[in-house]
């Protein structure tokens, strides 16, 4: 419904069918619509806490965010877990989600102007 029906006449008139017209017009212009539900699903899973601290009954399978919390714990109990390492694994655990927002910040730059149309 987003994507302008001028476009999709356009390409049936150029002869492309269906799957044609959604694979190289459709997908194009909804790219950067994509690109963002993908990055918030992504931040969502990444830095989820509660339903692995709930499911996972396995210490080698806890993603980063139960770890640093544990190791926090560690910290208020007494243990020799300095408050420098604790800060830095925070740090070292955002790492990833920044490179995926610079790697696929030309998808929104190209969404921009995607939809310019007379």
């Amino acid at each position: 419904a987003s994507v302008p029906d001028e476009l999709i006449e356009a390409g049936r008139m150029d002869g492309a069918g269906e799957a044609r017209i959604f694979a190289t017009i459709a997908l194009r212009l909804m790219s950067p619509a994509l690109v963002t539900m993908f990055l918030f699903q992504f931040v969502t899973v990444w830095t989820n806490y509660l339903l692995p601290v709930l499911m996972l009954a396995d210490d080698r399978l806890q993603p980063v965010t139960v770890g640093i919390v544990g190791w926090q714990a560690q910290r208020g109990i007494g243990s020799a877990v300095p408050y420098n390492v604790v800060i830095t694994a925070a740090l070292v655990s955002v790492i990833p989600l920044v490179l995926l927002f610079l790697c696929l910040q030309r998808h929104w730059r190209s969404g921009l102007v995607a939809g310019s149309l007379k």
